[in-house]
């Protein structure tokens, strides 16, 4: 039974930023940004919205019941709070980490498609969660919407872990992003596929 997943209003922002900082407090990149626990967990939910937080104001930002899982895709034409991000990163992370962190970026950017795409910059479910079918749901919800407009997918993914997960979505992987002591994130992509 597929678990039904719902778009979520701009008042319900904290809760999926909530499930978020708990879907990602052992995620490689998130950690390697901020190893200290309380440092993550005071500056992971800032970073989150200037992340994906455009999702709110689109309609594209997704819950599964009780938020116990979210995912906030990024419709075409529309893109992460650069300058939001950077003053993020500038006054949270290690100088060393930092300059990493936006070579990291930098390769990020130039793995996005050119045309129209969405863009999933986070998708996460609660871990006392996993294993209930939640990020498939949350995935299904998304992909079937970028189908029925004809439009690309993109994603990176931060696990090595997930990098399955999304294969098994239809995201194929286009390379490899590391720079210095970074972890290698995974930028994938899904093209559309016609209604059967």
């Amino acid at each position: 039974m597929t678990a039904p997943v719902k778009s979520a209003s701009e008042s319900e922002e904290a809760r999926l930023i909530d499930v978020l900082a708990l879907a990602f407090v052992a995620d490689p990149a998130a950690r390697w940004v901020w190893p200290d626990p309380h440092k993550y967990l005071v500056h992971f939910p800032h970073f989150a919205r200037a992340f994906g937080g455009r999702a709110f104001a689109h309609g594209s930002a997704y819950y599964t019941e009780g938020y116990s899982g979210a995912a906030l895709w990024l419709p075409p034409n529309v893109h992460p709070d650069q300058e939001a991000l950077a003053a993020i990163l500038q006054s949270t992370v290690r100088e060393q980490v930092q300059k990493e962190a936006f070579a990291v970026f930098d390769q990020m950017g130039s793995y996005h498609p050119a045309e129209p795409h969405y863009y999933l910059p986070l998708l996460g479910v609660d871990p006392s969660q996993h294993g209930r079918g939640l990020g498939s749901a949350l995935m299904q919800h998304a992909i079937g919407r970028c189908d029925r407009e004809n439009k690309v997918a993109y994603l990176e993914s931060s696990n090595p872990k997930n990098v399955p997960f999304y294969q098994k979505h239809g995201f194929e992987l286009l390379g490899k992003i590391q720079a210095g002591s970074s972890p290698v994130i995974f930028p994938m992509l899904r093209k559309p596929r016609p209604a059967a």
